[in-house]
């Protein structure tokens, strides 16, 4: 297929195209949301759903979707509709990763740390980390590898083998309990199986993949005209996340700074793509201030016609009484 096609295809398949309804199904349709603490705008999953309903996204509404209704679950730094929970589970089951084989020889290793929390959790839950009273034989001392965070990291491992859930936020702290008494019941998928799914939902949200320097494109993907919207993008957002595919797309090569000392930044700390149609034309440098609610920009790069359009859209969804260039 021709590049153009490729565009449109993957600008629709990722409801960049004013398509998108509701919050929920913005999720499902593209499989999960990535979260991150760095939100010089606003965080990452709140940026990716604005980019596609606009000013009609409520934040509010994700967090009812996760605590309240449980439709939404969050493991292993994403969002995920409560319905791939099958999937999700053979993943936190996996043992063939090298990365497997670590974290259950620390489980094992601390295995009366382990069996501290989950009676703490058992006994006392829903807690926050600091909420845990520490265990007598391993207090916060500290180590080459967890610092004095060896509770959150133990939780965070206990996560990741789908022992203990996220239940909740207070502020930007997670509430953890027991994932037995968060998780539904669910059926059991093989591990072979789930990556295989998972693979293609992947590859059905994305619309058009990048294999071995081709565009290839899902067989349910459907082409069509795109409106001529505007939106800022997320650095997480998968329309652009990986950067071979967006350079093979579009001609643009982009990639996140914020960890690139400040004298060899090409760009800027936490730089936004502009989208304009189906066409990625640009990138710009928002920052919020919550204190003075002022939407700041800190710089613009390439084609910026339709920029001031993005600022204004992104301000009202802020709630931002001007905005500074």
């Amino acid at each position: 297929m021709s590049r153009e096609q490729a565009r449109r295809i993957a600008v629709r398949a990722q409801l960049l195209d004013g398509s998108a309804t509701s919050v929920l199904e913005t999720v499902r349709r593209l499989g999960f949301l990535q979260l991150d603490p760095i939100s010089t705008v606003a965080p990452p999953q709140h940026l990716v759903l604005w980019s596609r309903l606009g000013r009609r996204y409520d934040s509010a509404e994700l967090d009812r979707l996760l605590w309240q209704e449980r439709k939404l679950v969050e493991w292993d730094a994403f969002l995920w509709p409560v319905e791939d929970l099958p999937l999700l589970k053979a993943l936190m089951r996996r043992r063939d990763r090298p990365l497997d084989r670590r974290l259950l020889r620390y489980l094992k290793e601390n295995a009366s740390y382990r069996r501290h929390i989950l009676r703490e959790l058992e006994r006392r839950g829903p807690l926050l980390s600091r909420e845990i009273a520490d265990h007598r034989p391993a207090r916060r001392e500290p180590h080459r590898w967890w610092g004095e965070r060896k509770m959150g990291l133990t939780l965070g491992v206990l996560n990741a083998r789908g022992e203990v859930a996220v239940v909740g936020r207070r502020g930007r702290q997670r509430v953890w309990d027991l994932a037995e008494r968060w998780y539904p019941e669910t059926e059991t998928v093989p591990l072979a199986q789930a990556r295989r799914m998972m693979a293609d939902r992947a590859f059905r949200a994305l619309g058009v993949k990048l294999e071995r320097g081709r565009l290839l494109a899902h067989p349910d993907a459907e082409d069509g005209p795109v409106p001529d919207r505007v939106a800022l993008l997320s650095p997480f957002d998968r329309l652009v996340y990986d950067r071979d595919r967006a350079e093979a797309l579009w001609g643009f090569r982009y990639r996140l700074e914020m960890y690139v000392p400040k004298a060899k930044r090409e760009y800027g700390y936490y730089v936004l793509p502009l989208l304009v149609g189906d066409r990625v034309v640009g990138r710009a440098e928002p920052v919020f201030d919550a204190g003075t609610r002022t939407l700041r920009l800190l710089g613009a790069w390439e084609d910026t016609a339709r920029l001031d359009e993005a600022l204004a859209e992104l301000a009202a969804w802020l709630g931002a009484d001007s905005i500074e260039r």
